[in-house]
């Protein structure tokens, strides 16, 4: 693996335009208007892999988007690591706050990224990191280093909930057999103090509905007799959190796994400056769970937030009207223990428990999914931990995310194997949101750092 650091230096220019070619594909799996962009988009990720070095590659079709499956047999005594990732990318509304066409890639310097910065929808998340694999294998095959067996699972559904994954997986299960699971799609504290993601937050995201009059009113001949949909609504979401931001659904912190003093202060190692955090987003203080770190809350404890809510008129200019319906889509973020479909129905009780007899409620879940803990005492993350000591110099910090990929814990229940989150992201990457970028660094770190995982899992599995 010594000479992967060159390889990379050499191939830098192309295996960065391979990657904008990638990227200028909009493969947003939310709206049907791209169905197109997103088989266009599979077929590519099929024709990396083959090229890479995979025995063979095919488009599985599934009753959605589909997944792109492949594989480098070399020898079925040997390990097999099952690659995870995901070719669909987040819609980039609102387009009027991206400095550059979100599906035209370009780089531009910055003050963290020095090196330059790719600027695209799905820079990141999370087609920069899964390539980062794509690459790392084209490596170890053109070099001979490859130790082990090797299956890619590119997906085109987890910006929607990986709706259709677990159907994929039940009806795969022996080709998808493998040692560990292997994911890309987090990140690091920062280039000079690696990180390893040994826990994700679980997810419970919901839709909902009031609706008062049985048409848009007259808010002169109407208002103040009749309720207000928006009016209610907003109530009834101010009164989900109370004083201390503590959720007040009953139930809702039945199961939350309460960490000790001492994992606690072992957090409270990892290096972190709160002016800086506040600088970095513009805000003037942090805010949150009452008893709580801003690291803590962001990664071990439970949250709830409204992601859009609408209704009546927004167009230009007046129009004094009473809506008929307001609505909101409101997403709660999970810890370990707590069940994402228990706690959705919690809420979905709970909400509907609120409303005034002057309105109607319906409450429409959407998608969810377990929290998970990577314990670190399993050979897949001392692996890892090597391997970013070998490329980094450093060991890398265990650290919590309070992201959610849902379909994370289902892979450890159908598949039986660990799961190992090698992020190279940091979290000013804006992902999700305008601008959404994926330094030059990170993405050349992560190819020379994958190889090392391979080599010394394939060690420590025959030890």
């Amino acid at each position: 693996m010594k000479n992967i650091k060159k390889y990379v230096e050499e191939n830098k220019d192309r295996l960065l335009s391979e990657l904008i070619d990638l990227l200028k594909i909009p493969s947003i799996s939310a709206d049907s208007n791209y169905k197109d962009s997103m088989i266009k988009t599979a077929e590519a990720v099929k024709k990396n892999l083959l090229e890479a070095g995979c025995n063979s590659a095919e488009i599985c079709e599934t009753p959605g988007h589909p997944v792109v499956y492949g594989e480098k047999i070399i020898d079925k005594n040997l390990p097999t690591v099952l690659v995870y990732g995901h070719y669909d990318v987040q819609p980039p509304d609102p387009l009027d706050l991206w400095n550059s066409p979100p599906f035209e890639p370009v780089i531009k310097e910055t003050e963290i990224h020095p090196e330059g910065a790719i600027y695209a929808r799905g820079a990141c998340d999370d087609k920069g990191q899964m390539f980062m694999h794509v690459k790392a294998l084209e490596y170890m095959t053109k070099n001979n280093e490859l130790p082990c067996n090797v299956k890619f699972m590119i997906e085109g559904e987890e910006e929607v909930g990986s709706e259709h994954l677990g159907w994929f997986i039940e009806n795969n299960k022996e080709k998808l057999a493998n040692d560990v699971i292997l994911i890309s799609d987090t990140g690091m504290i920062a280039k000079d103090t690696p990180s390893i993601t040994t826990g994700l937050r679980g997810l419970s995201y919901v839709e909902v509905e009031v609706t008062g009059p049985n048409r848009d009113l007259h808010s002169g001949l109407y208002g103040g007799a009749v309720a207000n949909p928006i009016n209610i609504l907003s109530k009834m979401i101010a009164s989900l959190t109370d004083e201390n931001n503590h959720i007040t659904i009953p139930g809702f912190y039945d199961k939350v796994e309460e960490l000790s003093k001492e994992e606690r202060a072992k957090m409270a190692e990892a290096p972190y400056d709160e002016e800086a955090y506040k600088k970095k987003i513009d805000i003037d203080d942090v805010y949150g769970e009452a008893g709580y770190s801003t690291l803590e809350r962001a990664s071990i404890r439970p949250t709830l937030d409204v992601n859009g809510m609408w209704g009546g008129y927004i167009g230009e200019g007046a129009k004094t009207v009473l809506p008929s319906k307001a609505y909101a889509k409101i997403s709660m973020r999970l810890v370990p223990n707590q069940d994402w479909k228990e706690i959705t129905q919690l809420f979905k009780k709970h909400f509907e428990s609120i409303a005034p007899e002057a309105v109607t409620v319906e409450v429409k879940p959407h998608h969810g999914g377990q929290g998970y803990v990577t314990p670190i005492d399993n050979i897949g993350y001392q692996a890892a931990s090597k391997a970013y000591e070998a490329s980094f110099g450093k060991t890398p910090i265990p650290q919590r995310s309070g992201g959610s990929i849902p379909i994370v814990s289902l892979f450890e229940k159908e598949l039986k194997s660990k799961i190992i989150l090698m992020g190279f992201g940091f979290d000013t990457d804006a992902i999700h949101s305008p601008n959404e970028h994926f330094g030059v660094w990170n993405y050349l770190k992560g190819i020379e750092t994958i190889p090392w995982f391979y080599k010394y899992f394939t060690e420590m599995s025959q030890e």
